[in-house]
């Protein structure tokens, strides 16, 4: 699947550590799709049970993008070496990836994505 670019805006001045980032309608049924969010770009995971997930982009093996991957239930596959994340924690389930990459709070409010700048498991 190739990710499509999605672009942020504020959510509001008492929630400044989310910002919008799409409409549900824009991601793919399943899938991942890459976002810009302040400049770190974050793969944005629709999963077949309809919950959306965040994680950071790039793989902590092979520095390339996950958004390129594939999706296995709540699992996300780089394309490169087939490390998995599970895009609910960002743990990877074995090697070659060892770290893990980050999660980022999602919420959806009237059909809209909004996705922290700040990182869940840091």
């Amino acid at each position: 699947m190739s990710a499509q670019p999605l672009g942020p805006e504020p959510l509001s001045a008492e929630e400044t550590d989310f910002v919008r980032v799409c409409r549900v309608e824009e991601l793919p049924e399943v899938g991942v799709a890459a976002a810009d969010i302040n400049g770190r770009v974050v793969a944005i995971v629709h999963t077949g049970d309809g919950s959306i997930h965040a994680v950071d982009d790039t793989c902590s093996h092979a520095n390339v993008s996950l958004s390129e991957g594939e999706l296995d239930g709540c699992t996300l596959e780089c394309w490169l070496h087939g490390s998995r994340f599970d895009v609910r924690t960002g743990e990877p389930s074995g090697p070659p990836a060892i770290v893990p990459i980050n999660v980022y709070a999602v919420k959806v409010e009237d059909d809209e994505v909004y996705v922290s700048t700040t990182p869940q498991n840091v």
